[in-house]
């Protein structure tokens, strides 16, 4: 450093200065570490950053089906809270951030939660993206949400009851018009718990569970099914 303080100097010197200050040599040393670093510049950074944001918004950088009932029900979340439950992918988690949305991403296991929470820091996408370690029977959401998006691992090893109890809290902290998007396993797929059940929670208990919203069922590639209700706008 003081190798290329005496660099500086010198380049000052035999350039015209009126004066000789420690500000212009503060600024010929970082103007000598940034060539030498090969650093951008800010204007070039700022490019180079809204480039790599509009990638991020796409679906297919996170492995996302642009077609997914996912993206099209949840392509307009900025500045909206969604909570993404049993999070063993973070790009769903990822995706909807970089869309803007406020994103809670929840895992029991400790080392998926940190895989989505140091994922969102290499996107820059840290301010967006909330990590809890908690089981969703023993957790309950601080804010109003306008999405739930649930992977068949969300419900997993809570009985009946702890589903109903679960569906119904987060149906109680969810605004009018929201979405609840629980993607499952077809019964009998390869992509079950080893005994031939599905994971994740049967149609019809979802359909039983969500009388009074919206509700439709979409099939997609790897036999899941996407289970989506929308809640009903109260009326004044």
């Amino acid at each position: 450093m003081l190798k290329i303080g005496d660099e500086a100097v010198e380049v000052l010197r035999k350039a015209d200065q009126i004066a000789l200050t420690e500000i212009l040599v503060w600024q010929e040393v970082d103007r000598i570490i940034s060539r030498r670093l090969r650093l951008p510049t800010y204007a070039t950074w700022k490019r180079r950053r809204l480039k790599m944001l509009e990638e991020f918004r796409k679906p297919e950088h996170w492995g996302l089906d642009p077609n997914a009932m996912l993206v099209r029900e949840l392509a307009d979340t900025s500045d909206r809270h969604v909570l993404v439950a049993g999070a063993e992918r973070e790009g769903p988690a990822l995706y909807l951030a970089a869309r803007g949305a406020a994103v809670t991403a929840v895992e029991p296991a400790e080392d998926a939660v940190e895989r989505v929470v140091k994922a969102a820091h290499a996107a820059g996408l840290t301010e967006r993206v909330r990590g809890y370690c908690a089981d969703l029977g023993a957790w309950a959401p601080d804010v109003a949400l306008h999405a739930v998006v649930c992977t068949p691992n969300a419900f997993a090893g809570l009985s009946v009851q702890d589903r109903a109890r679960v569906i119904e809290v987060l149906q109680s902290a969810t605004v009018d018009g929201g979405v609840h998007l629980v993607e499952t396993i077809v019964a009998g797929s390869d992509a079950n718990d080893g005994a031939g059940a599905a994971t994740g929670m049967p149609i019809e208990e979802l359909t039983s569970r969500y009388r009074g919203w919206t509700i439709s069922v979409e099939r997609s590639a790897g036999r899941r099914e996407t289970f989506m209700a929308r809640k009903e706008v109260a009326v004044a």
